[in-house]
């Protein structure tokens, strides 16, 4: 009888306790939200964004200038947001050109203060267009001035655009060219008995060289040079005209840079003012007096009136409005060519190829830009890529590229179908070649004492990668790559309107830049973003059109995370951000193995551009 009453008094704690567990979780779900929602109202509140008249804006860019961000979870963007000048963080072209137009016209903005110390990378085609952005800026009767303790290359290319050229006193221009340097692995490989089998066409295709070579092939030094000094030749000239010296006074060699160093008594500041480099030196007080003199103080008195890129990008960003009339559909294809589905920053098969499906489904977008930034990738992904522009084609909606950095190889591939190409002056793009790689570790396992053995009913059933592959598999593979490159340069001679023997001659893996391109028929005209959508609503016959960016959208919750998180950010202490020495090693070395993660092509076989990094 006592068992009974135990039972059912056990059985009710249980319910009571669940149903208590989920209340106290639904108040302090609901508690908690509450206090985040009054928390960012109050912050929003005290830390208004405002633009006085007469204000400089401070163009603080830190970090990558892209094409498309790559996707981070809401906790991780929470605590970049709070580092607003983040040297690993990433910078949307589109936002600077945005930011920077919309200040042209802004009466209250009569200043643009170039801070570029956290400057890391850029391409010189996304720069240049920052470049013709601030032209502009200076056309309307306003000024553009750069300050930094010192300029990297990247750095001094847009500074080159100021009307002046502030430098530390203490600081330096550094000006060194460009280079191509690689790792190579094949003693390392043959040392850990790992056997690499490589199967390509094309006499520069090189991508594959450090898995088969311990130095780079005479053939990849004469293409990487000519490609260096075409790209060298574009950023001097730029550089040259900017501040009205000569282009070969930019690098020197090291016995005349001695003697300009020693004219300067030894001071790199100095010797940047003699070779007009800069135009001034300053502390940075003696800088922020100077500017305080030139725009005015601010409300506090301690400083001159300003505005950061991110407060400014903020307060005129413009506000998402429904599509009513016909519009060019805008989609990214950035990153590496990968398979399957892909976040944002990465190219996927199936999920660029849905971003294109969805805008031939679209009733609205009568005409697409791909915007195209990639060394390629998988062969397999590329394919199923390009098979989607096709399809917007024969949706009657026309199609046109418009080549960023790079577009090479895959990047090539899943470009040469559109109706209208358009790249810029150092564009690298091309390399129209194929190859296929995949390793086995048959000599490894012998080395440690395992070895494979079995039966087969053919040759194919027993490949693996712990056994050796036969020479006649390898002609096999060997012969499936020679009918892509065949299928590759034939697709090009089809789409260009040229011979197959025109196209050999110009492929073979090599690389070239937008210029060179446009002379040899693989791209039609020379311009940026705004040359592309004049060309597609011209194709489309539109007078009249909205810009339709589609891009992969985050959930409802991941956009709800982000906005909290991100709300909150700046407030974060400064060592939840940062980077310590040992996750920096950590990085260096998954840059090696993300190296060798590209390689995912069901087939093995890649369009990759390895020679598109400089």
């Amino acid at each position: 009888m006592s068992a009974k009453p135990s039972f059912l008094k056990r059985m009710f704690l249980l319910l009571w306790n669940t149903v208590n567990t989920i209340r106290k979780l639904i108040i302090n779900f609901i508690f908690f939200g509450v206090l985040a929602i009054i928390f960012v109202a109050v912050l929003s509140s005290e830390d208004e964004i405002m633009v006085e008249d007469q204000s400089a804006l401070v163009l603080n860019l830190a970090g990558n200038i892209v094409d498309q961000k790559h996707y981070v979870d809401p906790f991780e963007a929470a605590l970049s947001q709070g580092q607003e000048n983040d040297p690993n963080g990433e910078i949307l072209l589109a936002d600077i050109l945005y930011t920077i137009n919309n200040a042209t016209e802004d009466k209250r903005i009569t200043n643009i203060i170039l801070d570029l110390a956290n400057l890391q990378s850029a391409g010189i085609s996304k720069m240049t267009a920052i470049g013709e952005a601030l032209t502009q800026f200076k056309a309307a009767n306003k000024t553009v001035i750069a300050m930094a303790n010192g300029y990297d290359q990247n750095q001094y290319f847009l500074a080159s655009f100021a009307d002046k050229i502030y430098l530390n006193n203490k600081g330096m221009v550094s000006l060194d060219g460009l280079s191509r340097y690689r790792l190579y692995y094949k003693a390392a490989l043959e040392k850990l008995k790992v056997t690499t089998h490589v199967f390509r066409v094309g006499t520069f295709k090189s991508a594959v060289e450090p898995f088969i070579r311990d130095d780079m092939s005479e053939a990849d030094k004469e293409s990487s040079k000519a490609l260096l000094s075409d790209i060298w030749q574009s950023y001097a000239a730029t550089v040259a005209k900017n501040r009205k010296i000569a282009a070969d006074q930019l690098v020197l060699s090291a016995d005349a840079y001695l003697e300009k160093l020693e004219q300067a008594d030894g001071d790199s500041a100095q010797m940047a003012i003699n070779m007009k480099w800069v135009d001034e030196l300053v502390t940075a007080d003696e800088f922020r007096l100077a500017m305080m003199k030139r725009v005015g103080v601010d409300k506090e008195g301690k400083n001159y009136r300003q505005i950061s890129f991110n407060d400014y990008r903020t307060l005129t960003a413009p506000q998402p409005k429904f599509v009513e009339n016909d519009s060019i559909a805008v989609i990214v294809a950035k990153g590496n060519i990968l398979n399957g589905k892909q976040p944002a920053g990465e190219i996927g098969g199936e999920s660029t190829s849905a971003l294109l499906m969805k805008a031939r489904f679209d009733p609205k977008v009568k005409a697409v830009v791909l915007r195209v930034d990639s060394p390629g990738g998988s062969a397999f992904a590329s394919e199923q890529i390009r098979q989607e522009v096709l399809a917007l084609k024969s949706a009657g909606k026309p199609v046109v590229v418009s080549m960023g950095s790079l577009a090479a190889s895959g990047g090539y591939w899943i470009s040469a179908s559109a109706d209208y190409i358009v790249a810029t002056p150092t564009t690298l793009t091309g390399s129209i070649g194929i190859f296929g790689m995949f390793a086995t570790f048959e000599q490894a396992l012998s080395h440690i004492g395992v070895t494979s053995d079995g039966v087969a009913t053919s040759d194919w059933a027993g490949l693996s990668p712990a056994r050796e592959l036969s020479p006649q598999v390898a002609a096999v593979i060997q012969r499936h790559i020679e009918r892509g490159y065949h299928e590759f340069i034939s697709l090009v001679a089809q789409e260009r309107n040229m011979t197959l023997e025109q196209v050999d001659n110009i492929a073979q893996g090599r690389v070239w830049t937008g210029k060179r391109a446009l002379a040899l028929g693989l791209v039609d005209e020379l311009g940026d973003m705004e040359t592309a959508l004049s060309k597609a609503a011209e194709l489309a016959q539109m007078d009249k059109f909205d810009v339709k960016l589609i891009e992969q959208e985050l959930s409802a919750e991941q956009q709800l995370m982000q906005q909290l998180l991100g709300a909150t950010a700046s407030y974060l202490p400064d060592s939840f951000a940062k980077t310590s020495l040992v996750e920096k090693m950590v990085a260096q070395w998954a840059g090696v193995y993300e190296e060798f993660s590209k390689f995912d092509d069901p087939n093995n076989a890649y369009l990759y551009c390895e020679q598109c990094s400089y």
